[in-house]
């Protein structure tokens, strides 16, 4: 073998090990941001209309794919306020920390997404059902998570 042919080898291989390293990396970011959220409980949702911000309680987080989603209803509010302007912002706090996520959501009708939600969170399934039209569930893509509290210094992440 040439020089070339394994500077050319070895920097393919450099490449997918970085690339691998990557894609743990931000899976494992990822998996601390849903699993904060599910300790939670409960965060809250920031959304505008028009000039004015609204804010509300969710309590549905799940890792599907590679990706952070949330669930809500077609019908309600906060659905039509996020496909006017998918920039978003959730906040929730426990045991004197917080995290806050802000980035767009990503409308996903992929069914296997919300039997996954529907599967992990079951009391949803009293109000939702995955052939319904209204169910919907949603990605973020952009986003960055900061965990911040009184005493430490912020971690910030991106995904």
């Amino acid at each position: 073998m040439d020089i070339f042919r394994f500077l050319c080898y070895y920097s393919y291989i450099i490449n997918e090990i970085t690339r691998n390293d990557m894609e743990v990396f931000i899976m494992e970011n990822i998996e601390k941001v849903c699993r904060f959220l599910d300790e939670a409980q409960t965060y809250y949702l920031a959304t505008v209309e028009g000039d004015q911000p609204r804010v509300r309680p969710f309590g549905t987080a799940l890792i599907y794919d590679g990706r952070l989603y949330i669930q809500t209803g077609r019908v309600k509010p906060v659905s039509k306020q996020i496909a006017a302007n998918p920039k978003v912002e959730i906040c929730a706090f426990k045991d004197g920390k917080w995290l806050r996520v802000s980035g767009e959501l990503v409308d996903d009708n992929n069914r296997e997404v919300k039997v996954a939600m529907l599967e992990k969170i079951p009391a949803l399934k009293s109000m939702y059902s995955v052939d319904d039209d209204n169910t919907q569930v949603l990605y973020f893509k952009n986003a960055t998570a900061v965990f911040s509290s009184m005493t430490e210094a912020p971690e910030t992440i991106t995904f």
